[in-house]
């Protein structure tokens, strides 16, 4: 089967600005502990399975990594928006459980734990302030970083990320969910494109 997602996201974590899950490096809280708890809301813009439209559908990944990524044993959630069809979450279930191949496949290897995929109402929200809600979960808004000319403050060509080049940002808010609870503390956005032919340059899953 063949399938590709595209669109936006925001993602907010747990790690105390800079993230060190983009170069593999362990993760540190403000606390000093080497883990990343996170939460990623992806809109897909164009996207489909196969035969099923997957255009418009909100979703969000959580994580748990205990150490630097490729030390593997995180654990993942799904969480797909209550307005998408059955037929739409179980097709981006498969894509994000690694089933369908793909730079999800690849990162599957990665994987202690896959906690199952829930519904609920997921929504992001762009512009100066962005936000992403998981409902009932999960609240956090982003609020980017930005260089000497006032423009935002990038990451690109990471060893792992959602995309080639993104911003970067402080967060804030809480989520509980998975039995997964963090204070966001650092952020990112960008804008991804994946689908079952990648076969390098595959996305984190990373807060």
């Amino acid at each position: 089967m063949t399938w590709s997602i595209s669109g936006n996201y925001l993602a907010g974590c747990s790690c105390a600005i800079l993230c060190g899950c983009a170069v593999d490096a362990k993760p540190r809280d403000a606390q000093g502990t080497e883990r990343c708890l996170g939460v990623n809301v992806f809109h897909v813009a164009d996207g489909r399975l196969d035969d099923v439209d997957l255009s418009g559908v909100d979703f969000a990944l959580y994580n748990q990594f205990p150490s630097n990524l490729t030390s593997g044993n995180w654990k993942v959630g799904v969480v797909v928006d209550e307005g998408a069809t059955d037929e739409q979450a179980s097709a981006l279930e498969r894509i994000l459980s690694g089933d369908e191949g793909g730079p999800f496949g690849q990162l599957s290897q990665f994987y202690g734990e896959y906690l199952g995929m829930e519904r609920a109402p997921v929504s992001l929200s762009d512009g100066d302030a962005p936000k992403l809600s998981v409902g009932g979960r999960t609240e956090i808004s982003y609020e980017g970083l930005t260089g000497p000319d006032g423009g935002p403050t990038t990451i690109k060509n990471a060893t792992f990320g959602f995309a080639p080049e993104y911003a970067i940002g402080t967060a804030s808010g809480q989520s509980q969910a998975f039995g997964l609870s963090f204070d966001a503390v650092y952020g990112e956005k960008g804008d991804f494109a994946f689908n079952s032919e990648q076969a390098e340059g595959a996305p984190t899953g990373r807060g």
